[in-house]
């Protein structure tokens, strides 16, 4: 393990010198790293968070978070609210000046990011960023790196072993239930399904699924359409789990790695009548580009191919 252990060491020493967070002040602000993670965290929040969500999150010792949390109340950053289930849990949230505080470190660090990736190719962006999936994807399995988070509302995560076959499952059962077709469409979502792990590139390609309290609760994928355009597709989310921004955020996964990789427009296909995942795909930029009428699944239909320029 010695060799390993220090090839690790050597790394982070690296990329820690290279995105600079030993500076005093993270992106030449005011804010050290902690309390940047701190307002980022509440910032990109899909529910309510607590102090303890935070330690756990964040590993961050609970005392010393308490002193940073009081100092942005101090200051005006964030504001405290009872739980209306649990009167003894405090929600936090940002204020508007906290919003306000945090959307330039949120530029700055996209910016800094920019800067790191520009020097090199396309290819070589998409090596790193794919490398750096790989150690996320691999890390995460890893039992002592995978932290417990209960209050959370759900986590997304990249697939593992037996999730294709769930995706698969709840796709032909939902949509029967909820819209009438018939089981040729779970047959295409079999076929799009083993095609995808047959063909998977992880450089290039994902498949996120968002999880509950243990359970599956949503999926979506981003496959290669060709080298400069991707294809979302499979988009779910159960009925117990809507309303809580799942749809939104898997949707915006994608669109985060398909810039983040070189993509220049990601493009999908759905059907009329799915008027929810309409409003998401609208919500997020995509625009209606083409329609056309089809006899499919047991049901009279109108695709519809939806695009979004990167």
């Amino acid at each position: 393990m010695d060799p390993r252990i220090e090839a690790v060491r050597r790394f982070n020493r690296f990329y820690t010198q290279r995105i600079g967070v030993l500076r005093e002040g993270l992106y030449d602000s005011a804010y050290s790293l902690a309390e940047v993670r701190i307002l980022y965290e509440l910032a990109h929040a899909s529910g309510p968070l607590t102090a303890t969500d935070l330690t756990r999150t964040l590993t961050i010792d609970a005392g010393y978070l308490s002193r940073m949390l009081r100092a942005f109340e101090a200051r005006g950053l964030i504001r405290k609210t009872r739980s209306k289930d649990d009167g003894r849990q405090l929600h936090l949230m940002l204020t508007a000046a906290g919003c306000k505080a945090f959307a330039p470190l949120e530029r700055a660090s996209r910016d800094e990011i920019a800067a790191l990736l520009a020097p090199l190719s396309a290819r070589a962006q998409r090596e790193v960023v794919g490398a750096m999936g790989t150690i996320e994807a691999l890390l995460e399995e890893s039992p002592r790196a995978k932290l417990p988070t209960p209050s959370a509302p759900y986590q997304l995560r990249v697939h593992r072993p037996g999730d294709i076959g769930w995706v698969v499952a709840r796709h032909g059962a939902l949509y029967a239930q909820e819209y009438g077709w018939d089981d040729t469409f779970e047959a295409l979502v079999a076929e799009i399904a083993a095609r995808f792990l047959k063909r998977f590139d992880p450089k290039l390609e994902r498949c996120w699924i968002a999880e509950r309290e243990g359970k599956n609760v949503g999926c979506i994928f981003l496959v290669t359409r060709s080298s400069v355009v991707a294809q979302l597709r499979l988009l779910l989310v159960e009925p117990s789990a809507r309303g809580l921004g799942i749809g939104r955020r898997l949707i915006d996964e994608c669109i985060a790695f398909a810039r983040a990789v070189g993509y220049r427009k990601i493009m999908l296909w759905t059907n009329g009548g799915l008027d929810a995942a309409r409003h998401l795909y609208e919500s997020a930029g995509f625009t209606l580009r083409r329609e056309e009428r089809h006899h499919s699944f047991g049901k009279d239909l109108v695709g519809q191919t939806f695009e979004l320029k990167l």
